[in-house]
């Protein structure tokens, strides 16, 4: 019976998170009544109340559900990368940004940078800071694997240089939120292009 209920709660916050996402899409967040959230999912307001305290817990859960699925994609790639320092930011870069929309729109991601800024202390914004961080791991996790195998000049501080390079990438899909008009594959040219004189720098001759 307990793993019955489990999973009938799993389903329902589920359904609340998803109902939630496809409103934020549809009239924006600031306009999404939790009223029409809870009537979409299916449950009365008072269960809404039971998962999520207010609108912004939603959007965090939404960028959390995101960010948890791109973690667990991007290990595999960490687990076994391509042989060059370009290549292998370019195939877990590119998942990064490839699974971003899938559940938040640009709209949503604007909401939830504002609050992160707005309200630092917040448990919405430590959440957030802390899966950038997690983000931010996994890049200096894939130079150091590569460093590993020798595609990465032994003495580089492989950390230092992955979160130059999250940090760049990070940037980079900010600009990306704020324009309305930028594509993914565009962001991901534009990032490609400025990782390249880095990568190559820590490379070593040996590597092109």
């Amino acid at each position: 019976m307990a793993g019955l209920r489990a999973k009938q709660k799993a389903d329902r916050n589920r359904r609340i998170l998803q109902a939630a996402t496809d409103l934020f899409r549809e009239v924006g967040y600031d306009s999404a009544r939790i009223e029409d959230i809870a009537e979409r999912a299916e449950v009365s307001v008072g269960t809404f109340y039971n998962y999520y305290e207010n609108k912004g817990d939603i959007l965090v859960a939404a960028v959390s559900m995101e960010v948890e699925e791109v973690l667990a994609a991007g290990k595999t790639i960490v687990d076994n990368p391509p042989d060059t320092v370009g290549e292998a930011l370019k195939v877990l870069i590119g998942q990064y940004y490839d699974h971003s929309l899938v559940y938040l729109s640009k709209e949503m991601w604007r909401t939830a940078m504002a609050i992160s800024i707005q309200q630092p202390e917040s448990p919405f914004s430590r959440r957030y800071t802390e899966l950038d961080g997690r983000l931010c791991d996994q890049v200096s996790t894939l130079i150091a694997k590569l460093q590993l195998r020798g595609g990465v000049m032994p003495g580089i501080d492989a950390v230092g240089a992955g979160q130059m390079f999250f940090n760049n990438l990070n940037m980079m899909f900010i600009e990306f939120v704020k324009d309305e008009t930028m594509t993914l594959d565009r962001l991901k040219e534009i990032v490609g292009r400025q990782n390249r004189p880095l990568a190559t720098l820590i490379s070593g001759p040996k590597i092109q």
